[in-house]
């Protein structure tokens, strides 16, 4: 009941676009593992308006903490049926971290025997330019502790998928020069992958979460940690986003409330 009343909490905060302080102490969570049963809590909630579209991971940090949540498919949108993409203003910025997704074309079940990287690969159909939507629904001067955010699945808001890149290339890509111009001006950042490799976390997730039980689906989308961290552009302006020696592609982000 604890774990339902705190998915309450933090599902109506995302919905009504407001800010919370912290969760109530006598359902704020204590462990990961308590913060991932609020995930899946949250997710059984929202089904009636979105299922699970994809997951964000990174590799465990060093204190042990893990870093995996959901992404709804109410919050997707792909260049493939249009440039805009719709974020909730934070501190009226849209808020943005350039990753590469790896998109699911076959079903990875859950099970209690691991799974070699091998066979993940195989379950790879897709590799793309990717925006993860970023939205801090904690208020700026609020004391959350990470199984607070790690509960409300990290501080994603979605995700906008850019062009297919060639797979190859997707999983080598250590480091990933990034520039973004806006109203002509052009910022450069030398990017480079949290983990060193982007598919390292998908190895580490894809076992972690198919032995508590979770299956992946196909044309679900994973995305893996960003290259240049959050990046902050403004809203109505033609945006082009450029991965050096792989590709480009625009978008303009679009406020909603």
């Amino acid at each position: 009941m604890t774990n339902i009343k705190a998915a309450k909490v933090l599902l109506e905060n995302r919905l009504s676009n407001q800010k919370l302080d912290r969760l109530p102490e006598d359902i704020r969570p204590e462990n990961n593992e308590q913060s991932l049963v609020i995930q899946t809590a949250i997710t059984e909630l929202n089904s009636e308006n979105a299922q699970i579209a994809g997951w964000k991971c990174l590799l465990p940090l060093a204190n042990g903490n893990i870093v995996v949540a959901p992404i709804f498919s109410n919050t997707v949108a792909r260049l493939s049926e249009g440039s805009e993409a719709f974020l909730v203003p934070d501190n009226e910025k849209a808020r943005i971290e350039p990753e590469i997704t790896f998109v699911l074309s076959k079903d990875i079940p859950a099970s209690t025997t691991p799974y070699t990287e091998t066979e993940i690969d195989d379950a790879i159909g897709q590799t793309h330019m990717a925006l993860e939507l970023i939205q801090n629904r904690f208020s700026a001067n609020s004391e959350a502790n990470f199984d607070e955010k790690l509960a409300d699945c990290l501080s994603n808001q979605g995700l906008f998928i850019g062009p297919e890149i060639d797979k190859k290339q997707a999983y080598a890509a250590s480091t990933i020069d990034i520039a973004i111009t806006q109203n002509g001006a052009e910022v450069s950042y030398e990017g480079k992958h949290p983990n060193e490799l982007p598919a390292l976390p998908i190895y580490w997730m894809i076992n972690y979460m198919t032995q508590r039980g979770v299956s992946f689906k196909a044309g679900q989308a994973i995305i893996t940690g960003s290259y240049c961290g959050v990046v902050d552009l403004a809203f109505n302006e033609k945006t082009t986003i450029e991965y050096k020696g792989l590709g480009s592609f625009n978008v303009e982000f679009k406020a909603t409330h």
